[in-house]
């Protein structure tokens, strides 16, 4: 039995594989892409083509993630830098209150699980984040970086690796 929400204005590119117990509405996800279980997927968000997004993941408005994208377990993305429940007035807040930051995760990356991504950053083209880091800052093409917050560890160029320290 599947329990999967899949809204009619998702785009779901060809030969995407959907695990059980998702929610994708109002995005992209590009052919070939695989989505594990338990993810989320919100409105205006893309992945590209031959991602592999695994369970427990949170993609938020805002969000791109380009072609060849290996996303771990249990990452989350941020699209708020300030969020907040109520406006000064005591009201709830509503989609007109605020404006969402972007982050894009470029071609070939890597974000190991549990790692949670801010806002208003970009992940360069074949960058490794480590698991449980804190990316606050862009990682640029080619780096590894980990930590709390995630710190540049040496870049990858080609098949050597440079040290950063």
């Amino acid at each position: 039995m599947k329990f999967n929400s899949i809204a009619d204005d998702v785009k779901l590119g060809k030969n995407v594989v959907v695990a059980n117990f998702i929610n994708l509405y109002g995005c992209s996800v590009g052919d070939g892409s695989k989505i594990g279980a338990f993810v989320e997927i919100q409105k205006n968000a893309s992945v590209g083509k031959n991602c592999k997004i695994q369970s427990h993941t949170f993609i938020c408005e805002g969000v791109t993630i380009e072609d060849d994208v290996f996303v771990g377990h249990g990452v989350t993305f941020i699209n708020d830098k300030h969020p907040r429940s109520t406006n000064a007035d005591g009201s709830i807040k509503t989609e007109k209150d605020w404006n969402v930051s972007p982050t894009r995760v470029k071609k070939g990356a890597s974000i190991g699980s549990g790692a949670t991504i801010m806002c208003n950053v970009t992940i360069g083209e074949k960058a490794q984040v480590g698991a449980g880091s804190v990316v606050l800052h862009d990682i640029p093409d080619n780096a590894v970086a980990a930590g709390n917050p995630a710190r540049l560890l040496r870049r990858n160029h080609d098949d050597r690796i440079d040290s950063v320290s």
